[in-house]
């Protein structure tokens, strides 16, 4: 059973970093601020949360894989909105998308 809970901890592990380096690359690659926040919530959010699994599994405690567990669900629940909410106001305030966006659907909400 211990050899079983290892090798779950490594999937998550390296699957969470995996998760985390694509937002990272996603972070220096995309175009504008709107599709740089969009890499950072969505794949860092699973990214993190993996990693945050990985540690209460690997603490052998079931104490601390039910806070590691809460802390996925609060990632889930909250970055996504956040960048959501930040990303409306960039847009309010002026931030222009990327020439090559196709539409802009807070432009047409706004009018």
């Amino acid at each position: 059973m211990n050899a079983l809970i290892t090798i779950i901890t490594a999937l998550l592990i390296l699957s969470g970093s995996a998760f985390a380096l694509i937002a990272a690359i996603g972070l220096n690659r995309l175009p504008d601020l709107f599709t740089r926040m969009h890499a950072a919530s969505k794949a860092g959010t699973v990214g993190s949360g993996l990693l945050l699994l990985a540690a209460g599994l690997h603490a052998d405690d079931f104490a601390i894989l039910v806070r590691a567990v809460a802390g996925f669900v609060f990632f889930v629940l909250t970055a996504p909105i956040s960048a959501h909410l930040v990303a409306m106001a960039a847009h309010k305030v002026g931030y222009k998308l990327d020439s090559r966006s196709v539409i802009d659907e807070l432009a047409e909400d706004a009018s």
